[in-house]
């Protein structure tokens, strides 16, 4: 079942699969727009008997968390996501994530935080505005919301400090950036894991 600030690439991520597989099993469109509370069949239809339930996986992956701790969970090396701002704190999504809010300038440069792949574009989760997820190495996922402009195209490479898109409004018509760190789906205090200013 899909739980809140999940997207179909870390779900996919979480089970070792491709998301396009997912997305193809499930009739998902190409936007991979996929719903809180909505379950998605995690292995090939029926008809594939050789492909065995994820029904048991998807309970171990539940109960054992990855930590930044862990040698196989090692971070990158984080750099903020923007040059200059005013950061206000920590901020809880509805949907169960949990960013920093940096306050900013209009179409100011918003930078990957880390080398990685951009894995999704688009406005499809509620509360994140235009959205950049980008994937990086170990399990590690870094989101940028409210985004004014995207620069980058899903599938592109990207490295630590290029532009990725510009900073636009966010809740109550600020300029502003809604910044996520996820390990394995699972989001973290960024201010836990970028170096300190």
């Amino acid at each position: 079942m899909v739980r809140a600030g999940e997207t179909l690439y870390s779900i996919a991520r979480r089970y070792g699969l491709d998301y396009r597989d997912i997305a193809r099993w499930n009739g998902i469109g190409a936007d991979y727009l996929i719903h809180v509370g909505e379950r998605l069949r995690l292995s090939r239809p029926p008809r594939d008997a050789a492909v065995a339930s994820r029904q048991a996986p998807a309970a171990d992956a539940r109960t054992a968390r990855a930590s930044p701790d862990d040698p196989a969970h090692r971070p990158p090396a984080w750099r903020w996501p923007v040059d200059a701002g005013k950061v206000v704190g920590i901020v809880r999504q509805p949907t169960g994530g949990v960013g920093l809010r940096i306050d900013g300038g209009l179409n100011q440069p918003i930078l990957a935080a880390a080398d990685g792949k951009v894995v999704y574009t688009g406005s499809g989760l509620l509360g994140y505005g235009q959205l950049v997820i980008l994937n990086h190495v170990r399990g590690w996922l870094t989101a940028y919301g409210h985004n004014a402009v995207v620069q980058v195209k899903e599938g592109e490479d990207v490295r630590a400090g290029q532009r990725i898109a510009a900073m636009g409004l966010g809740p109550g018509r600020q300029p502003m950036l809604y910044f996520e760190i996820r390990l394995e789906g699972e989001p973290l205090d960024p201010l836990s894991q970028l170096p300190k200013r």
